[in-house]
């Protein structure tokens, strides 16, 4: 099949070309806003630098969109966190230019990865399946784009138009090399990453409890989407979900108990004085998003996940410390000498423009 991948460089994209090159019969495309280099799982793909957020994007994506069998939509944007608009442009208006493109190109199947984010609240703690309410959490700008990206999708769906779509809803993927991008987008530049092993205390709330998936589970579950073709919604996650425990014991530190509201009004505080590149949406949604079951991704997919939610987090938080990651841009590692340039050159947390 020749497959067509947005947002092939990242978290989730990187997992997806290695368990795509471990099928093998696939002719890649990568799609990005920047190439990567020429190295494993990114050597092979054949590459186009789109960025999704480009008022031209859907008709930049036409080229190599030309010929697809499917195409997987994995692109969003997470920072710069004060430019509303560029992750808005990126995450909503980014998803309807990859369904526009994606139809005149005349491709017959997508696969949008949406996330657990799109759940309203109410039911934190327990699992929900695909008919939970999904109004996602109002304060948090990540969930309310997923809304929007999801309904833009229904409106195609419900048109009748090609192509037909399935809408993945994976809780937080995770895995060692992600480390060092999660790092990133949780901690300013001037922080050097080792220091998480010599915080006496992290103050996190200990009823946190949310629905994690490994990225190589994850990217099973596209690639099974991607063969079964059907125009459905599943929910993709581990059945025991991850805890603060967990990620305490993966950053191999004690935690003190702070109430999830206290933490929102430091995170909302710090982050409007540009400390930090966490908004308070951030903790808002840890501490409302529901778990999920997955149980019609295992009976219609055949889909399992093989790593539990704990491990993944323990695993993701390793990863933090080390600064794992790869050779990608998005998860390439730099010393804290060329993060801090970057950050001057850029501007500071949370309005820098992206490169």
């Amino acid at each position: 099949m020749r497959i067509a991948i947005t947002g092939a460089t990242g978290n989730l994209g990187t997992a997806l070309l290695r368990a795509l090159w471990e099928e093998g019969g696939h002719e890649i495309v990568g799609i990005a806003r920047r190439r990567p280099p020429d190295e494993p799982p990114y050597a092979g793909a054949s590459w186009h630098t789109v960025d999704v957020a480009a008022p031209d994007a859907a008709e930049r994506l036409r080229l190599p969109f030309a010929g697809a069998d499917a195409v997987v939509h994995l692109a969003w944007g997470f920072q710069p966190t004060h430019r509303r608009r560029y992750l808005h442009a990126t995450g909503v208006s980014g998803t309807r230019a990859v369904l526009d493109a994606a139809a005149a190109c005349g491709v017959e199947h997508l696969v949008h990865v949406s996330s657990s984010a799109v759940y309203s609240a109410g039911a934190y703690g327990r699992p929900v399946d695909e008919s939970w309410p999904t109004s996602g959490v109002r304060s948090s700008v990540y969930s309310q784009d997923k809304v929007a990206a999801e309904h833009a999708i229904r409106g195609h769906v419900d048109s009748g138009a090609a192509p037909s779509v399935t809408v993945l809803r994976p809780g937080l993927i995770g895995q060692y090399r992600a480390g060092n991008q999660l790092l990133h987008y949780m901690l300013p530049d001037w922080i050097p990453a080792r220091a998480l092993r010599f915080a006496p205390l992290v103050p996190i709330d200990r009823s946190l409890c949310i629905p994690a998936v490994h990225a190589a589970d994850a990217a099973a579950a596209v690639a099974a989407a991607i063969r079964q073709r059907r125009s459905r919604i599943y929910n993709i996650a581990s059945d025991v979900p991850a805890t603060s425990a967990d990620l305490l014991a993966g950053l191999s530190v004690s935690g003190v108990h702070v109430p999830a509201r206290a933490l929102r009004e430091v995170a909302g505080a710090t982050w409007r004085l540009h400390v930090q590149p966490v908004d308070g949406g951030w903790i808002d949604l840890a501490y409302s998003t529901p778990l999920v079951d997955a149980t019609r991704a295992r009976d219609e997919l055949g889909w399992t996940a093989h790593t539990d939610g704990p491990e993944v987090v323990r695993e993701l938080a390793e990863g933090m410390v080390d600064r794992a990651g790869t050779g990608s841009p998005v998860l390439a590692d730099r010393s804290v000498l060329e993060r801090l340039t970057a950050s001057l050159r850029r501007g500071p947390v949370g309005v820098r423009k992206p490169t």
